[in-house]
């Protein structure tokens, strides 16, 4: 199995920046294509953003409008979602998950999902 643990969530003031962290374990973190993906309350997970395992193709759900990017760090193991001008209805439970099939881009499946990080974006 692979382990995926989030951290980096709380809260923030509108219009501030915020860096969530995946940090993976359990298989070879450089194999897989690492995606974030967000759940606000009342709504249905949706994709935020997701990478390819060498780093060199991303992808982005259409809300994030140039707001967000996603990097990885192979050599820590752990992907990245940086937040710049955070806006209220960014508060969610941010989580990564991890696919180690390769077999489309984007990634339509993944195989392994983290417990989330709660990000609340004030007013």
């Amino acid at each position: 199995q692979v382990q995926l643990v989030e951290s980096g969530g709380g809260l923030m003031q509108a219009g501030g920046s915020l860096r969530l962290s995946c940090a993976a374990s359990g298989r070879t973190f450089s194999s897989a294509r690492m995606g974030w993906f967000r759940q606000a309350p009342g709504k249905e997970r949706e994709f935020v953003a997701a990478i390819s395992a060498s780093g060199l193709r991303t992808n982005y759900g259409d809300f994030v409008k140039g707001r967000f990017t996603i990097a990885r760090d192979n050599a820590k193991n752990t992907v990245y979602l940086q937040m710049n001008s955070v806006k209220p209805e960014d508060t969610a439970v941010y989580y990564c998950a991890a696919d180690f099939s390769k077999v489309v881009w984007p990634p339509v499946e993944y195989n392994y999902w983290g417990q989330g990080t709660q990000v609340t974006v004030s007013s």
